[in-house]
């Protein structure tokens, strides 16, 4: 509800950061009355990953009939929209200013306050679309193809960074890997499919200890998967040969890999910080592995886990929409006069 008129309060996000192209429609911070997303996964696909060029070409090309179709099926006009929220960073620089230069002219024209949100930062607000009574403060996990990061979140808006990854994100290795095993991309889906059936614990693939610290390591292991499907012996895989071991397994022991290194750091986070509540966001939190490893975890340590649904965890309007209903709520309202960023850390406001 709109605190100066008590009427609905609608907002409207824009989210380009990489190669979904999403607009959504989201009615007090709790009703997503439109939330599209126009994927071009089957075009980058035969490149292997994400080609910026091709991806920001395509956001100029689909912002508007998705944007119009958000509208149309939110059954709301420019008139009845209070403010636009748009990711600025961090993401793919030229995707990110297709979306933010569609936002500041809409605000311009239709004279509409345009709020600047961070990425990581919508992440975590998707889980506050379908979890009500969120409690302060509590842990994040928030695990993508971009970032792996362990944010502490004392109150809207105040954030402190925990821990992060210190080279690939998990996202990343999942793409990597899947690459190595030949299934393709996006590699998170691809190996989660091929590690169905298999067994996790076939291989005993290394999981980074960063010390003291709440840091995450993936290269370590991506680099264990790729010599043991060259044949090249490490410690843990010097007993085996690849031909002789189904892909499923392979697939299998480096998720459950993956997931044990996100999970024990997310656990220590709780503990160390005496949280409560621990959510996941991103990406790689669609993972059902990732899921069900966690939800044993915080059952196990009598916490309360959020996990958005999986249309959420992917990127899409309606998280940016909900960040960008509260910044609304603090009576921030935006200017034209913001920068768009490939870097952005999440950061409380000063």
């Amino acid at each position: 509800m709109n605190p100066l008129t008590h009427e609905p309060l609608n907002i409207l996000g824009i989210e380009t950061s990489c190669d979904e192209t999403s607009v959504a429609v989201v009615r007090d911070g709790r009703e997503i009355l439109s939330n599209l997303v126009a994927s071009q996964m089957d075009l980058h696909a035969k490149f292997g990953g994400v080609v910026p060029e091709v991806a920001s070409r395509k956001h100029v090309e689909l912002l508007n009939p998705v944007l119009h179709e958000a509208l149309a099926e939110a059954q709301v006009g420019f008139d009845d929209v209070d403010a636009i929220a748009v990711t600025h960073g961090p993401g793919l620089i030229g995707s990110l200013l297709v979306g933010v230069c569609a936002a500041k002219a809409l605000g311009y024209v239709h004279r509409k306050p345009v709020l600047p949100i961070n990425h990581l930062e919508g992440h975590i607000y998707a889980n506050f679309l379908v979890h009500e009574d969120i409690e302060f403060p509590f842990v994040c996990l928030i695990v993508s193809g971009g970032h792996t990061d362990l944010i502490l979140m004392r109150e809207h808006g105040i954030y402190e960074v925990l821990g992060r990854t210190r080279d690939d994100a998990a996202g990343e290795a999942f793409d990597k890997v899947a690459r190595v095993l030949g299934l393709g991309f996006p590699g998170g889906p691809a190996i989660q499919k091929a590690a169905e059936g298999g067994n996790p614990h076939a291989i005993r693939f290394p999981r980074a200890d960063m010390g003291a610290t709440l840091d995450f390591s993936f290269a370590g292991l991506k680099t264990s998967v790729m010599r043991f499907m060259q044949g090249l012996p490490t410690p843990e895989t010097r007993h085996l040969r690849a031909s002789d071991v189904p892909l499923s397994d392979i697939a299998a022991s480096f998720q459950q890999a993956v997931v044990d290194v996100l999970v024990r750091n997310l656990m220590s986070a709780a503990e160390r910080f005496r949280v409560s509540t621990v959510a996941l966001a991103g990406g790689v939190a669609a993972n059902r592995c990732l899921r069900a490893t966690a939800t044993a975890a915080a059952h196990a340590a009598g916490l309360r886990l959020l996990i958005p649904p999986i249309a959420l965890c992917t990127d899409n309007a309606a998280m940016i929409a909900e960040a960008g209903y509260f910044h609304f709520l603090r009576g921030e309202r935006g200017d034209l006069d913001f920068d768009t960023f490939a870097v952005l850390p999440l950061l409380s406001p000063s």
